[in-house]
């Protein structure tokens, strides 16, 4: 892989891990239409992987260390019940931890098949459309009044994330469309589906790191260090643009653009 193939797919990874478009659908299509097919690829996931999480942890670092702060102070004094009532820290928190568990239980389970998954760039042309629909219908739901985030509902978002391990879902298309159907506030949505990507993220590129240290690098480190950084770069500008796009309600706007993605994709590839 040359320098500008790894910058240029990791600008695609970070921008697209945030923007509900599907950033593994991207990079599959993006390597598709780079003629990448080297073993390679894995090792780069996982850099490209710490870049967006850098990005995210960097922009939401106050969120972290208040949910870290006050969850601990509750667990410590015994007061995680009422705490989880009148703290929203602690409710994102707990949220946080119960919303990682499916996906996280899914992507251990079926690890092969979901590899074998993002070797077919008609399934992820497939896919972008479903994404485009999920997007579309956020046209309707509206903000119940003082509906706040709990332990279920982010389970039932948790859920989502799950589905969007397969390649050309999108996950924060999918978290936060789910977050709105149960009609939480666009900002609230937007804040805990970038939060709950943290431990999913992390997760993979650990997996994937265990997989790239049992089968070595095969390649030099520079074009993987910058993919990192550009991945970090690109991340931190889509949540930025996203946060306001979803605050005014514009969510749905990124509905065509995965429609005709993945039209073009089912039809030329």
């Amino acid at each position: 892989m040359s320098i500008l193939e790894a910058v240029i797919l990791g600008l695609v990874q970070g921008l697209t891990e945030f923007l509900p478009v599907s950033s593994s659908g991207h990079l599959v299509l993006g390597q598709y239409l780079l003629n990448i097919r080297n073993t390679g690829m894995l090792s780069f996931d996982v850099y490209v992987h710490f870049g967006t999480l850098i990005s995210v942890c960097v922009i939401f670092r106050k969120d972290i260390a208040e949910m870290i702060l006050c969850t601990w102070k509750a667990l410590h004094t015994g007061t995680l019940k009422s705490s989880y009532e009148s703290n929203e820290y602690v409710r994102m928190g707990l949220a946080i931890i119960v919303g990682s568990i499916p996906a996280a239980i899914i992507g251990l389970k079926f690890h092969d098949q979901i590899a074998e998954a993002f070797q077919d760039p008609k399934l992820v042309a497939v896919n972008l459309v479903i994404t485009g629909l999920i997007l579309f219908l956020t046209r309707f739901p509206t903000v119940k009044e003082g509906k706040r985030l709990g332990l279920v509902s982010g389970f039932i978002i948790g859920l989502a994330q799950s589905v969007a391990i397969l390649p050309g879902i999108s996950r924060s298309g999918s978290t936060i469309s789910m977050a709105l159907f149960l009609r939480l506030s666009p900002g609230t949505a937007a804040r805990f589906s970038f939060l709950l990507s943290i431990p999913v993220i992390a997760g993979a590129a650990l997996l994937e790191t265990t997989t790239v240290i049992h089968q070595g690098m095969e390649s030099g480190f520079g074009p993987f260090i910058l993919g990192m950084i550009a991945a970090a770069l690109a991340g931190y500008a889509s949540i930025k643009i996203l946060l306001r796009i979803v605050e005014r309600g514009r969510l749905s706007w990124f509905a065509f653009y995965c429609f005709a993605l993945g039209i073009a994709g089912i039809l030329f590839i």
